[in-house]
């Protein structure tokens, strides 16, 4: 592999993760809320969603998912639901969202940032019909295949990381404020359920 396709396909990484999806928007949502150390929790969660994601493209299965309708379709509902449900969730509770962070959550936050990558058959076709665009079909296709693969989770985690933080910020002047709080927290709620809509828009086949 060439340093110019790889410089091509790291820039094309970050433009594509630049682009507002599901993990921007619930990583959004929950630091503003729950502060950066839910966010960065999350953000592993996130990262280990896309590497399952991508070693089960270097291994084949992501091409089934991405060539079968019923999978397909399958997924991208589970998705779209998961999605809703955790929009729902944010609008209806306050204990859940709320700054006072309570103990034990951190396998939850890291689970829902699992899950919603897991969910998002747009990641399968990323890696099914983008990564292979720059691999070299002449060298060894399931090395590159795999260091793509982490350049790509690399990449999204530093993003979603950043996202975390910034929105993170916002969090410190919520403290204090209880209606302003609870007006952020459903709007992020009505966002995320604005980002579930547009992505069973955007993913329909």
């Amino acid at each position: 592999m060439s340093f110019q396709t790889y410089a091509a396909f790291f820039v094309a990484s970050l433009l594509i993760e630049l682009t507002p999806g599901p993990n921007m928007a619930y990583l959004a949502v929950l630091s503003a809320s729950r502060g950066r150390r839910a966010g960065y929790i999350a953000t592993l969660g996130t990262g280990l969603g896309l590497a399952i994601v991508g070693l089960a493209a270097a291994l084949g299965l992501a091409a089934v998912i991405a060539n079968s309708h019923f999978l397909y379709e399958a997924l991208r509902w589970a998705g779209v639901g998961y999605l809703l449900w955790l929009a729902w969730e944010g609008w209806q509770h306050e204990a859940d969202f709320s700054p006072q962070r309570s103990a034990g959550d951190d396998s939850t936050y890291f689970r829902r940032g699992l899950i919603t990558n897991l969910l998002n058959p747009k990641a399968a076709v990323f890696f099914v019909a983008v990564l292979p665009t720059f691999v070299d079909a002449s060298a060894a296709v399931l090395k590159q295949t795999l260091v793509l693969s982490m350049t790509y989770v690399v990449v999204a985690t530093l993003i979603h990381a950043g996202i975390a933080t910034l929105a993170g910020i916002a969090q410190r002047f919520l403290l204090t404020n209880p209606r302003l709080r609870t007006l952020l927290r459903r709007g992020l709620a009505s966002a995320l359920a604005g980002i579930a809509i547009w992505f069973a828009i955007s993913t329909a086949r």
